[in-house]
């Protein structure tokens, strides 16, 4: 067969018989595929490796910044400027001392700084795909040409044979031929921490889940027992993980609400900034009936440009953005792209996984039945700490002998270890198994004490044809001082009459039942008829039902120990234990966690590739979903269009059995309803899933890198309670950048308003210059900018529903704020200009310069600031009922910045630089003075609000 004649399309492989398998593909189990056909089907399929699309270089990346519109005005201001200069400079036309091009400097310097700012928080390269890379073979061992081979993983090619054995990693997809006890780890692609059982012999309906598709194995997955032989089925981007590589490389990044409110404020900005540059100038033409004051206009116009721009905005952002990181270390959260600290504050719908997020990926026994009792055992993860309790009361086992003796069974029949590791307990081994010595370690049962009074000396290993393992164990006498004590233990006393031997097994309920004809009760075996066989039935389906994985345990007294052969006849006719039921437990802390979610108006989902069973009884637990809450399936989800998908999302709360691309369409519905998605994960199947929400959240500990490097944060604990206390810190956080973001604005009004109204009222020049415009918004506004953003919560902030993500920066009153403080600024400051204006023509002495008005003011608007920074700290408390030191960085920013202004117009060095002048005592009082008048209106407006009974903004 030709490579042109090898299948093109998708075809569902675990639906097919391995010889059609073989045939479709022109290979041989046993001989594999000549070098000649390797060599044809690498020009058609390619090598077996991941493709990356092309993304943005840096340059562009770089570039992009500068297409903000309010760095492109400054940037023409920054031009305008120079030219300006430029002419002065070439007429001889400057003045004394005066530094020329500085303003353009000044400005051109804000521009760099603001677009490396920008640019380092863009520039981080998704690192995903490079981390799915890591998770290919180096070296995978295969027949060709009928011979065994050790090959790079990249040449693969479908119909290539590959053999695997324990801690092989798959380095392509494949279709099972033969295999020996066969277990795989899938947990990187399928999240779920169990190990399959593989079995080649199966084929299975088209619509199976991902997770249940037990004959094929898959790209990044790993051997954790038995041996196989595949048929190589996918390569490269064909392949499970390849799909999920598309899926990475085609979800887009979307801006983040502050990006897209910022990016708004900007064109408000800039528009508003425009048309006030068309009316003074166009206003100052025909008051002068001609063009002669043209350079005049131009320079108001640039200190207008320069004044509606916040240049210090960005940079405090960012910093309070990088503050916030620090804080949500604090609390175990890793922020990884700076706008996700603000974007937490907005999210509505939480989708998380189970297993290891919203449990613990332990294995934890629930349930035990025997002798016709439901006994409920507690206790967390692996300690062997818990009690027995039956009907809310507490038992002791030692008063039951059936626990006992079934917790010898877990006990023997058992291949794992339980240590003692820097003070946690942990398994070396099967969390399955691990489970079961955990619960016999409750009841004082211990694996090592039994190994010499039970020591084993064969065993039938599990096996997925079987679904159970057996041990055969030599029975020791207990030497004691007493020999009237000595003898075999009294717990396995009753096992025997006086066999030697005694074989333990355990395995699937319904296989295990169905082998035995007695049954242990008090301390002896009797034959078991029909009702207790019926009875355990039933025990076993609750136990399923509540969601739990359920074990058999069973054992038999033997005269000699049986041969590998004769396992079918040796496992005949044994004794019945009992039933174990384990569930992966859900971590304690994420019941509070779930409420406090729902008191903030936050919907958790639970998304997970588990059985619907084990979903629902997780997500009942948690609170996530009542008893009777629907279960959507991964192949219900797969018949559903997007639009049907759509109506459905608000309703469901639990999601099983799902696939990559399934979480990725969960996600997507929901930001078609509308919704604010945070997605947590920690398998590569929910990477593509984490990039597209608006928020990924990756596990810090069981997280893979794949999806570490798609989340925008990273839980350092894997604790689902640290979402919620980030959430608590975004919601600080946007409350605090609308804060010092009405500080800045009002002022930034106040100052255009001021520069208008200059020619308007004849006063001859602009009274502040570009630098000294960008002196206030960097420094007057942005050192007490920055103290405002580390103002601490409200005591209600969890108790309000997440901010829409979609409202504007101005909404719920901040727009009317910044307006109304921006008018009061510049009425204070127009009435002291006129009259400075006037005064000093009056006022003169040695030392002052008639120029000084326009000093006082720069002064009086930069001293106004200060009490604006004091009053703006509490939407409605008064400053004298706050405590000033709760937030000691205000006070510290007003006195430092009010320091700093004074240095300006006393230091003779800054004052020529910033082209300021001497003002005398009364003449800054005056300044003072009209400057306390902004602290004292924002006062009486929290006393007005107060006394109409309306919170301020």
């Amino acid at each position: 067969m030709s490579a042109h004649s090898l299948p093109e399309g998708a075809v569902v492989w675990h639906s097919l018989e391995v010889d059609k398998a073989l045939e479709l593909l022109d290979s041989n189990a046993d001989s594999g595929l000549t070098p000649q056909e390797v060599e044809q089907r690498l020009q058609k399929y390619g090598l077996n490796e991941l493709e990356e699309q092309g993304g943005r270089s840096p340059w562009e990346i770089l570039l992009d910044q500068f297409t903000n519109i309010m760095l492109l005005m400054l940037i023409g201001v920054a031009l305008i400027s120079g030219f300006l200069d430029f002419m002065a400079w070439q007429q001889g036309t400057l003045k004394p001392g005066e530094v020329p091009f500085k303003d353009t400097i000044a400005i051109m310097a804000i521009v760099s700084l603001n677009g490396i700012l920008g640019y380092v928080q863009e520039s981080r390269a998704e690192k995903a795909l490079a981390a799915l890379k890591k998770l290919s073979s180096p070296l995978v061992r295969i027949i060709r040409d009928g011979k065994l081979a050790d090959v790079s993983g990249k040449e693969l090619v479908p119909g290539d044979v590959m053999l695997l054995e324990a801690g092989v990693q798959l380095a392509a997809d494949g279709r099972l031929i033969e295999q020996s006890n066969l277990q795989v780890r899938e947990s990187a692609l399928t999240g779920e921490a169990e190990a399959v059982n593989k079995q080649a012999i199966l084929t299975l309906p088209e619509d199976t889940a991902l997770g249940d598709r037990i004959n094929l194995v898959f790209q990044g997955t790993e051997v954790v027992q038995g041996r196989g032989k595949v048929l190589v089925t996918n390569t490269g981007m064909t392949t499970e993980l390849g799909k999920i590589a598309t899926m990475l490389q085609s979800v887009e990044s979307e801006p983040t609400p502050l990006q897209q409110r910022m990016t708004q404020l900007g064109k408000m900005l800039v528009t508003g900034s425009l048309v006030l540059v068309v009316i003074v100038v166009v206003g100052g033409i025909i008051q002068a009936r001609g063009f002669s004051n043209l350079q005049e206009l131009l320079e108001v116009s640039l200190s207008m440009a320069v004044a509606v721009v916040p240049e210090g905005l960005p940079a405090v952002i960012t910093v309070t953005l990088a503050l916030g990181t620090q804080r949500m270390v604090r609390h175990n959260a890793l922020i990884r792209k700076l706008p996700a600290v603000e974007t937490l504050g907005s999210v509505t719908t939480i989708c998380s996984d189970k297993t290891g997020t919203l449990t613990q990926n332990k294995m934890v026994v629930q349930l035990v039945y025997t002798n016709r009792k439901n006994f409920r055992v507690t206790g967390e993860g692996y300690a062997p700490v818990g009690d027995f309790q039956l009907n809310g009361q507490k038992v002791d086992p030692d008063e039951n002998p059936e626990i006992s003796a079934l917790l010898v069974a877990c006990a023997v029949c058992n291949d794992s270890v339980l240590q003692k590791e820097a003070g946690e307990w942990a398994i070396l081994g099967d969390p399955t198994e691990g489970a079961l010595i955990t619960l016999g370690g409750k009841a004082g049962i211990e694996k090592e004490q039994w190994h010499s009074k039970l020591p084993r000396v064969s065993e039938f290993p599990f096996s997925s044809e079987r679904k159970r393992m057996s041990v055969i164990c030599q029975v020791e006498e207990v030497v004691t001082v007493d020999p009237a004590m000595s003898g075999v233990d009294p717990v396995i006393a009753g096992f025997l009459e006086s066999e030697p031997y005694l074989m333990f097994t355990k395995g699937s309920p319904e296989l295990t039942l169905a082998r035995c004809n007695r049954i242990y009760l008090g301390d002896r075996s009797i034959p078991m008829d029909e009702e207790q066989r019926t009875q355990i039935s039933v025990a076993n389906d609750y136990m399923a039902s509540q969601g739990l994985r359920v074990l058999g345990f069973a054992y038999k007294p033997l005269i000699d120990v049986p041969t590998e052969a004769s396992v079918d006849v040796s496992e005949q006719d044994l004794v019945w234990l009992g039933l174990v039921g384990m569930l992966d437990a859900p971590r304690p802390e994420v019941r509070d966690a779930v409420k406090e979610c729902r008191q903030a108006g936050i919907r958790p989902v639970m998304i997970t590739g588990d059985h619907q069973l084990t979903a629902r009884a997780i997500a009942v637990d948690l609170g996530i979903a009542d008893a009777y809450a629907r279960v959507l399936t991964g192949q219900e989800l797969q018949r559903m269009s997007d639009t049907e998908l759509e109506e459905q999302v608000d309703l469901v709360s639990i999601y099983a059995r799902v696939s990559p691309e399934h979480k990725l369409r969960i996600v997507q519905a929901l930001q078609r309803r509308g919704r604010f998605v945070a997605m947590t994960g920690d398998g590569v199947n929910d990477a593509p899933a984490l990039k597209q929400a608006d928020i990924g959240i990756a596990m810090g500990i069981t997280g893979t890198d794949v999806s570490k490097e798609a989340s925008d944060m990273v839980l350092l604990d894997d604790n689902f309670a640290t979402i919620v206390a980030a959430t608590k810190e975004g919601r600080v956080v946007y409350t605090n950048i609308r804060r010092f973001i009405k500080y800045i604005l009002g002022s930034n009004i106040g100052e255009v308003l001021t520069i208008a109204a200059a020619p308007i009222l004849g006063l001859g020049s602009v009274p502040l210059t570009p630098l000294q415009i960008l002196w206030m918004n960097l420094v007057t506004d942005g050192l007490p900018a920055l103290a405002l953003a580390i103002e601490p919560p409200e005591p209600d902030v969890m108790q309000c529903p997440p901010f829409s993500p979609r409202e504007s920066i101005f909404a719920r009153g901040l727009g009317s704020y910044i307006v109304r403080i921006g008018i009061l600024f510049a009425i204070i400051t127009i009435i002291l200009m006129e009259w400075a204006y006037f005064h000093v023509k009056t006022a003169t002495g040695e030392g002052l310069d008639p120029e000084r008005w326009k000093t006082m003011v720069f002064t009086s608007l930069c001293l106004a600031q200060m009490g604006h920074a004091i009053a703006i700290r509490s939407n409605n408390q008064l400053t004298i009922e706050m405590n000033a030191f709760s937030n000691p960085f205000v006070l510290g920013a007003v006195v430092a910045t009010t320091i700093l202004q004074l240095m300006l117009v006393y230091v003779p060095p800054l004052q020529a630089f910033f082209g300021t002048h001497y003002l005398p005592l009364d003449e800054l009082l005056v300044c003072i003075g009209f400057s306390a008048l902004m602290f004292v209106w924002i006062e009486g407006e929290k006393i007005f609000f107060r006394l109409i009974g309306k919170r301020s903004v």
